[in-house]
């Protein structure tokens, strides 16, 4: 019988707030730079009652949630036969994030469409 390949996963060690460093967004549209903090990640379902991974970062002092749709996981989870960790998850909004703050999109709340969810996690070479 063939052993399944097992891919590595980026684990969750350390503080939820340490899983991505401070960084700068560089507007396309103008001269703009915005500063980005990650704080932390929680199950929408619960709070917000969409069916989502939440994903907060402060952008220049104010509050920012991502809302990574839920069956982008699922069918990450199909295809990978794992489950994406916090840190994957905080990884695919900071891109989603860092993409939106690049055309001037800013918003306190972005739905992240299981689409966007899975281009990004391909993007980011996520296996």
């Amino acid at each position: 019988m063939a052993k399944a390949a097992v891919y590595p996963t980026i684990p969750n060690a350390g503080a939820m707030s340490e899983f991505i460093s401070a960084f700068d967004v560089p507007s396309k549209v103008t001269d703009f730079i915005y500063r980005c903090r990650f704080s932390h990640c929680w199950n929408g379902i619960a709070t917000r009652h969409s069916d989502t991974m939440d994903c907060k970062f402060f952008v220049d002092g104010k509050g920012v949630v991502l809302g990574l749709a839920h069956p982008g996981f699922v069918a990450f989870r199909e295809k990978a036969g794992r489950n994406l960790s916090d840190r994957e998850a905080s990884y695919i909004a900071a891109e989603y994030l860092r993409e939106r703050l690049e055309q001037e999109d800013e918003h306190a709340l972005y739905d992240v469409a299981a689409d966007d969810v899975l281009r990004i996690i391909g993007k980011l070479g996520i296996r």
